[in-house]
């Protein structure tokens, strides 16, 4: 706390970074003021109702800050923009030009981030009719003329859209990752409904398992900085070189290899596709055909967030995600490469292939840790909701680890701002 309060000091005594961070907390301000917006035509009362008795439909509300429950204009949230990078993610191993795209530094990314936004409006639109479909089997909102219902996916649509312009306005103008932020600021908005829900029941509820859910949130955060901050240290040794009469090198450095190096990445990414099945069922379940519909009906039975088969295959797409994404951001070779070029070496490891499979060898072995903590962390909430029983506090591991990543990333982010504007001013003395 008193490290953040010296940050905080640090940022209002220099200018423009002051200047980011108000531009970050006035986007959140207007963010959380369109979350307020509804769509007309809906029954908010009874869609209230329905997300309190519906888990799928309360997990997805989490991730949209409250956006979902009050069917605002936003009410999708970044969810379609998830979705399309996820899909970009796993097209660049597909695709050759993608992959090559990928590796062209800035333009590269630039490019794919682009894709990425034209495929977010398609999928606004697939997910706003979707959404639709399942309200009005529900009794939510009524049958739509082609007109209305044009104008309602287009409005959600836009929505999407407006909130992922908001992200990258952060990105470019504010401190930190403006799409992890208002995930962020959409998951912490969701505390104090979902505290002042807890204490409305604790006349029913056991006020000692409301405790013991306290004190093991306490320990997932301690838990979760402990790992974000944990990293193997590898010894880098550089040979000394003598140029122009002067000796270069015969230093020592390390090269720190995260145990999560991926971050909250692998948990957004799958929490994204798990639903997909629960989703997909819920739409089709009102099929006619007696056999589809029943088959539909039994998926979304099969991935109900409360059940044993949801969090496994949960648990399995984080470890999975958690490999992937760190292969796609860690480049042994590329590493050793660098390491090799700079005269530098491993040990007791020859520079090149053989210190790029050692630190391959490595980074499998700690990652594996890594990805089996996060998968831990994600289906947490089910386990300890059977645990205590308060099934009110649903924001659970998920919320907490994508709440404590994303304010660890931010505060590294803004003390490298502050030690850059240090160097800065000390450069300029002379």
């Amino acid at each position: 706390m008193n490290k953040i309060l010296e940050i905080l000091t640090a940022i209002f005594k220099t200018g423009d970074l002051r200047k980011k961070l108000l531009f970050t907390a006035g986007i959140f301000v207007i963010f959380r003021l369109a979350a307020h917006i509804p769509v007309p035509g809906v029954d908010l009362a009874s869609l209230r109702l329905l997300f309190q008795r519906n888990q799928f439909l309360g997990l997805l509300d989490i991730f949209s800050g409250g956006t979902l429950a009050n069917f605002s204009i936003m009410a999708l949230g970044l969810n379609p923009y998830i979705n399309a990078s996820i899909i970009f993610q796993l097209l660049t191993i597909v695709i050759p030009s993608l992959e090559e795209l990928s590796k062209e530094g800035e333009y590269g990314r630039e490019k794919i981030n682009q894709y990425t936004r034209i495929l977010t409006v398609p999928l606004a639109a697939i997910q706003s009719f979707g959404m639709y479909v399942l309200l009005k089997n529900e009794g939510i909102i009524s049958s739509l003329s082609p007109l209305s219902l044009f104008s309602l996916v287009a409005t959600m649509t836009c929505g999407t859209i407006f909130l992922m312009w908001l992200g990258e306005l952060i990105s470019e103008n504010g401190i930190g990752n403006g799409i992890s932020l208002l995930i962020f600021a959409g998951i912490v908005g969701r505390f104090p409904v979902a505290i002042g829900q807890t204490l409305a029941t604790l006349e029913v509820q056991n006020f000692f398992n409301v405790f013991v859910f306290t004190f093991m949130a306490v320990l997932v955060i301690g838990a979760i900085t402990v790992v974000n901050e944990a990293a193997r240290q590898i010894r880098i040794e550089y040979a000394r070189r003598i140029k122009g009469g002067r000796i270069y090198g015969g230093q020592a450095n390390y090269l720190p290899l995260r145990i999560n190096q991926a971050g909250v990445i692998p948990i957004i990414f799958a929490v994204s596709l798990v639903l997909i099945p629960s989703m997909v069922g819920r739409f089709l379940e009102q099929i006619p055909d007696k056999n589809i519909s029943s088959f539909f009906r039994f998926l979304a039975d099969l991935f109900n967030p409360q059940g044993i088969t949801y969090n496994i295959f949960y648990f399995l797409l984080v470890v999975g995600f958690t490999y992937f994404y760190t292969a796609v951001i860690f480049n042994p070779s590329k590493i050793a490469d660098e390491i090799k070029k700079y005269g530098g070496f491993i040990p007791g490891i020859r520079p090149g292939p053989p210190t790029a499979d050692f630190l391959n060898w490595i980074l499998t072995r700690i990652t594996l840790a890594g990805a089996i903590f996060l998968g831990l962390v994600a289906i947490l909430p089910s386990i300890a909701q059977k645990i205590t029983g308060v099934t009110t506090l649903t924001i659970g591991g998920t919320g907490i680890l994508i709440v404590v990543s994303v304010v660890l990333e931010t505060v590294k982010i803004v003390e490298n701002m502050i030690r850059m504007r240090g160097y800065e001013k000390f450069l300029e003395r002379f």
